[in-house]
């Protein structure tokens, strides 16, 4: 009989136990699930606000370079992208003008329609707050890549409403940063996991310790009752 009592109680013990363990294996996988999917997140370019947020553009028509880095191969152009809503966007982008051939279709096909139009081109890279010297080139040079935006005369006051304060940088590459939120995460989870099945294959070790506990703990308790 007391046999069976203690198989029993034995039972119960493990039984809470793995439901505790299921429990946090569930919290941690959904945490570090999101935690990974947000390491990974890429935004659309309007939408970025911060020079860290890794975004792209799905290019739709491009000019030629109006500005450049001097010593470099870096060329900024004018983009537009156009939404599902049907509004389109100008935005700058820079490129290294060594993959020009990349690019080489949208662009002609932006200065002359009777070319076969190109499926729009979606290019990646970091958020570059815009100085003083390329703003000024955009707002002298757009006109000659959106006339049909004529009626609005951009100015360094309101530059940034029509062109951001920024430009994607796609010769930026995304290198993938150490998350130790990420790393704790993972290995919380698989010490639990691993807990979980010694828990139910060990011979009851992990249980007949806490047995043992809860037992001197009860032992502990009446001596302190009967004093």
């Amino acid at each position: 009989m007391k046999k069976k009592k203690t198989k029993e109680n034995r039972l119960v013990i493990k039984l809470i136990m793995c439901s505790v363990y299921l429990v946090i294996i569930t919290i941690l996988f959904v945490c570090s699930y999101k935690l990974f999917e947000d390491k990974k997140l890429i935004l659309p370019f309007g939408k970025t606000d911060s020079v860290e947020t890794y975004s792209y553009i799905n290019i739709s028509k491009m000019s030629e370079k109006f500005a450049y880095y001097k010593d470099s191969n870096i060329g900024i152009h004018f983009v537009t992208e156009k939404e599902d809503t049907g509004r389109w966007h100008t935005y700058l982008i820079a490129i290294n003008e060594k993959e020009y051939d990349k690019y080489k279709e949208i662009i002609e096909y932006t200065y002359d329609k009777t070319k076969p139009q190109p499926k729009p081109l979606k290019v990646y890279g970091f958020p570059t707050i815009v100085n003083d010297e390329i703003k000024s080139l955009a707002i002298k040079n757009i006109k000659y890549f959106t006339p049909e935006e004529n009626e609005v005369v951009i100015t360094k006051d309101n530059y940034e409403k029509y062109l951001t304060n920024s430009y994607l940088d796609t010769t930026k590459v995304k290198k993938d940063k150490f998350s130790s939120t990420l790393f704790i995460s993972l290995l919380l989870l698989v010490t639990t996991i691993i807990l979980f099945f010694l828990t139910i294959i060990d011979k009851d070790k992990i249980v007949d310790k806490i047995e043992e506990e809860l037992i001197e703990e009860l032992k502990i308790s009446k001596r302190l009752k009967h004093k």
